[in-house]
């Protein structure tokens, strides 16, 4: 199944504000999400996880080991929808 990647406003605007090499970093892998957007350990599929933040369960996807991208699966629309996107560090504050 293929999913159609959604990025929100605010985490559209977060890749804006990257230099040309990180935003191609973060656009490349976001739609990697696209063929595969569940955690899958140990099979070399990326570090994709499940995590709670602000009490609700949301996947989280750590790229470059500088950003994080917080995306919740839509498997009756075919969607992934990528709600927030920030600093690695930021984001570790947010579910650690």
């Amino acid at each position: 199944m293929s999913y159609n990647v959604l990025i929100a406003a605010d985490a559209r605007e977060y890749v804006s504000m990257l230099d040309e090499n990180s935003t191609r970093i973060v656009k490349e892998t976001l739609q990697k999400l696209a063929d595969d957007p569940y955690p899958r350990p140990k099979s070399g599929a990326g570090d994709k996880e499940k995590v709670v933040v602000d009490g609700e369960e949301i996947y989280r996807l750590h790229i470059g080991r500088t950003h994080t991208a917080f995306y919740d699966v839509l498997d009756s629309e075919s969607e992934v929808r990528v709600v927030e996107l920030m600093d690695i560090d930021e984001a570790h504050k947010r579910y650690d």
